[in-house]
């Protein structure tokens, strides 16, 4: 006689036992996946790299909290904190030279193994004291010098496909603003013999006439030339004097600062004038006062192909760090640091 069915033979059964072992297989492949994407994010959070900044550059500390980096500047994997408890954890420490004080009191007292410190300074050796004490102490230099180990300019062109140029309507033919005037600079002695031949709009708390922030650039923008003067004269030391007042404004530079070839290359040759293309202030002068619109249009020609990038965000200038971070040199710290930023 024929053999009787049995349980899992029945097709019903049969079928009901299949979709069980499908819907296992699903949930163990789940939770496989499940535990990948935890453990990649772990590797991820690993591989991050946590950028301490010992304190603040600026007085105000922006916001800083969450993957800042990313969301500002595209900036993947960069990590900024100024809480000192994660010491232990920072591949990179950043120490502003504004905020450091004379000795090591206020320095941590031992650095973990691997960890890099940077020193950070946009002023000029002029302007920077007591670096003597800080020698065999940073292992990175960021500054505005392009031989630093992370560069931070106070500006630069990107390019741009416009092909246009913008020159703001002129009222004026020289301005200039002025905070901080010493009798000793080289700018203030300039100035004064250039004002003997033309006269010049100055601006600024020298004058008592400060300027808000939003009237900076409309201001100078009137004027046909604009005195970018810095006030002390270095390598490379090109500030936002150059970048913001006079290029962003739509107005002709004309700079004291460190030589033509330098500023050559950061800008092309027939963006500015330098005080030191003419024999003499009164020929600088003749020729300010002489200009005709063609040949004047011809300083904007920079237009048609860039516009201007200026850094003014701390926090964008501390990203930059975990951009630079894979090619720096590993294991060297510099000895005499005074006598390098004085090269």
């Amino acid at each position: 006689p024929p053999l009787p069915w049995l349980p899992w033979g029945r097709p019903g059964v049969k079928a009901l036992i299949t979709a069980g072992v499908f819907v296992t297989t699903l949930w163990n492949l789940r939770c496989f996946l499940n535990l990948f994407e935890v453990s990649g994010e772990a590797h991820k959070q690993t591989e991050s790299l946590m950028v301490l900044v010992w304190e603040w550059p600026s007085k105000q500390v922006p916001n800083i909290s969450g993957d800042i980096c990313r969301e500002l500047y595209g900036i993947s994997g960069c990590w900024l904190t100024t809480e000192r408890r994660f010491l232990g954890q920072a591949d990179v420490v950043v120490f502003p030279h504004t905020r450091l004080q004379p000795g090591r009191d206020r320095l941590p007292k031992e650095r973990p193994p691997g960890q890099n410190w940077v020193w950070v300074s946009l002023e000029s050796p002029s302007n920077t004291k007591a670096l003597a004490g800080w020698n065999q102490t940073f292992n990175w230099v960021m500054t505005y010098r392009r031989d630093s180990d992370i560069f931070i300019p106070y500006g630069k062109l990107v390019p741009n496909r416009s092909a246009t140029m913008n020159i703001p309507v002129k009222t004026n033919l020289v301005s200039w603003v002025i905070s901080n005037y010493h009798r000793t600079q080289k700018r203030a002695e300039v100035y004064k013999n250039l004002s003997r031949y033309l006269h010049v709009n100055i601006y600024g708390k020298a004058n008592k006439k400060p300027l808000c922030k939003d009237c900076l650039l409309p201001t100078t923008s009137k004027s046909k030339f604009y005195l970018a003067f810095e006030n002390s004269i270095h390598r490379d030391y090109i500030t936002e004097k150059l970048w913001r007042n006079s290029l962003m404004a739509g107005t002709v530079p004309v700079v004291l600062g460190p030589p033509r070839a330098n500023y050559e290359q950061f800008i092309p040759a027939d963006s500015f004038i330098h005080i030191d293309d003419f024999g003499s202030l009164a020929e600088l002068a003749t020729f300010l006062k002489s200009v005709n619109s063609s040949r004047y249009r011809q300083f904007f020609a920079w237009q048609k192909r860039y516009s201007v990038k200026l850094y003014a965000d701390w926090r964008e200038r501390i990203c930059t760090i975990c951009t630079a971070y894979p090619s720096l040199p590993r294991g060297r710290v510099y000895p005499d640091l005074e006598r390098w930023f004085n090269s």
